[in-house]
């Protein structure tokens, strides 16, 4: 995933009006796990995934599937809370799901920006260390704990590629507009992070890609209160930025590296 990839066409304004004919092909044997399926991209990867591989685990803190989901046999609805033990359990569930059908999509789409009493900081005046902490806690330290406690479920299969939801905001060489403290500075650890768990599976699972992947500014309620300034043509939709990742993971390769990349497939600086 060194070279510069060129950005997939942009999906059609409208969607659909009604849903797809139900997949005929053979679907491939082996089992997919979104984190964070009840996000915009999240369910949009999980609905994805469910159209290539025979079994998808949806994990999320809500209740229910949305309708998207729901209606796909092959999906396993799992609800999580995001604490260590609750973290654990479940990947425990995923674990006995893989026993037939071997793990290899894993997508962590989990993060935050925004929330209640909360916004991205414009000065340092604005800094908060309960808000810093909370940042930390659900960018950076979530994805990892879902990573560990699923890396013996990833080891055991022969091939797997894990991508977890970073930010361009989180690279220090590209930062020219400050700001934004708190989101950046977790997005920067979840990649040195990320970094490495890559060099230990290099060393204990080398046949376990890992990517980082930015998916530009999305149609989701992450970034709903900051898509006025954006043009229409860079404000894409969660299937297209779906489909664009499962594209890229398809291309990565499990060489002890994390790839960092944009929706485009073009490599972002550390």
């Amino acid at each position: 995933m060194t070279k510069t990839a060129k950005e997939p066409a942009k999906e059609p304004a409208k969607e659909p009006a009604k849903e797809p004919a139900k997949e005929t092909v053979m679907k491939e044997a082996s089992t997919a796990v979104v984190i964070g399926a009840g996000g915009g991209i999240g369910g949009a990867a999980a609905k994805a995934l469910a159209q290539r591989y025979r079994q998808v685990v949806a994990v999320s803190r809500q209740p229910a599937a949305p309708p998207a989901l729901a209606r796909c046999d092959n999906v396993q609805w799992l609800v999580s809370a995001a604490e260590e033990a609750a973290i654990n359990e479940a990947a425990g569930v995923i674990a006995d799901a893989c026993a037939e059908q071997p793990l290899t999509r894993v997508v962590i789409a989990t993060g935050t920006l925004h929330g209640e009493g909360y916004r991205p900081e414009k000065a340092l005046r604005e800094l908060a260390a309960d808000t810093l902490g909370h940042l930390y806690q659900v960018n950076a330290v979530l994805p990892l704990l879902w990573l560990a406690a699923l890396e013996p479920v990833l080891r055991r299969s022969e091939a797997a590629t894990v991508a977890v939801l970073s930010a361009r905001v989180g690279s220090i060489g590209d930062n020219q507009l400050g700001g934004w403290y708190g989101y950046r500075a977790s997005k920067a650890a979840l990649n040195m992070l990320l970094r490495s768990a890559a060099v230990e599976f290099g060393r204990r699972a080398p046949q376990v890609a890992l990517l980082a992947f930015h998916p530009g500014t999305t149609d989701t309620a992450l970034s709903k209160p900051f898509q006025a300034r954006v043009p229409a043509d860079r404000l894409f939709s969660p299937g297209w930025v779906a489909k664009a990742l499962l594209e890229h993971m398809d291309e990565a390769r499990a060489d002890g590296e994390l790839h960092f990349v944009d929706y485009a497939g073009t490599p972002i600086p550390w």
